[in-house]
């Protein structure tokens, strides 16, 4: 578990939140928390097509979703998720091809060397070195492999489960086979989001993605936390196959691994 000071980066300059006082949650017996839980969030990234200001069933202000402060490396909470933690909303999840949720799988070993930290997933939370911020601040975001966009079945197998996601103010964009994610272009900021509900589209496109209830959580709380990755989201094979609109009755079990 992380504790003390967290660094977040904006523009190069270091902002600093000190959390004091913070402990994880256990049970009697001292288990471990569960992966994809409050005290163990699985990381992911949303883009334009979920958060945004204007969109619907929200139709969020540009203050809302701080609109007015984007720039790569933001990592402050989203305005409106950080006013309304422990409601319930809705979002879309965008189109098959134009997806909005997408989950890292995979750490580059560059993001473990950038800094400040020797861990590649807490250095792109905090917009390390070429993760947001210095003097080339988006040169490690480029081409990452296996950031995976979210279909109806991956956003069905995060039922239950609580993500931790940086917001980007414009797309995600995908390359097939192999499969990369552009993870450059200026940040909302951060949200922490429980997936409660995952239901068709059915007043969208044929090509609309599900709508997924979810509840609002604290992100600068879970910013303190261990991350995981979401290891077996499935893998789309190209922007149109599968066809994955409808969420399936059944899903496989999702398999979370601590984030390198």
């Amino acid at each position: 578990m992380k504790s003390g000071i967290i660094n977040f980066f904006k523009s190069g300059i270091l902002a600093t939140v000190l959390f004091t006082n913070f402990t994880a949650c256990s049970d009697d017996d001292n288990d471990p928390p569960p992966p994809g839980s409050t005290s163990s969030p699985a990381i992911l990234v949303i883009d334009e097509e979920s958060i945004d200001n204007g969109n619907p069933p929200n139709n969020f202000s540009n203050t809302d979703v701080n609109d007015q402060l984007a720039t790569v490396g933001l990592r402050q909470p989203l305005q409106y998720f950080a006013s309304n933690i422990g409601d319930t909303i809705i979002l879309y999840t965008g189109d098959v091809g134009d997806e909005g949720w997408h989950a890292l799988k995979t750490i580059p070993d560059s993001w473990k060397v950038a800094g400040p930290t020797t861990n590649g997933t807490d250095n792109f939370l905090m917009a390390g070195p070429g993760l947001g911020s210095g003097p080339n601040p988006e040169i490690l975001l480029d081409d990452i492999p296996n950031v995976t966009p979210l279909r109806a079945t991956g956003l069905k197998m995060l039922t239950g489960k609580t993500i931790l996601a940086v917001v980007y103010d414009g797309d995600i964009s995908t390359n097939y086979s192999p499969l990369t994610g552009d993870l450059m272009g200026a940040n909302l900021g951060i949200v922490g989001l429980t997936v409660l509900e995952v239901t068709a589209h059915t007043d969208g496109s044929s090509q609309s993605l599900p709508k997924v209830k979810v509840k609002i959580e604290d992100a600068s709380l879970l910013a303190m936390r261990d991350f995981y990755l979401f290891s077996n989201a499935p893998v789309p094979v190209s922007s149109s196959v599968p066809d994955d609109v409808n969420p399936p009755v059944t899903v496989p079990e999702p398999v979370f691994v601590a984030a390198p």
